[in-house]
């Protein structure tokens, strides 16, 4: 799953370590979200989502295959 975490992330000047304490989360998860190792649980996207203001779709994209 394409996403654009980092982006945002960026773009309300935030480190990892920030937006993973927002979150609840460690900075690990954050930077495997980034990377796409790692595709968030739903309650995960949703409150990356709310920090973001923005909705989830925003944030995220499926890759067709």
């Amino acid at each position: 799953m394409k996403n654009r975490v980092k982006e945002l992330r960026a773009k309300f000047d935030m480190t990892q370590e920030d937006l993973a304490s927002k979150v609840g989360v460690s900075r690990q998860t954050i930077n495997a979200i980034e990377k796409g190792k790692y595709d968030p649980s739903l309650s995960l996207a949703f409150k990356l989502a709310k920090c973001f203001e923005c909705k989830i779709e925003d944030i995220f994209e499926m890759e067709v295959q």
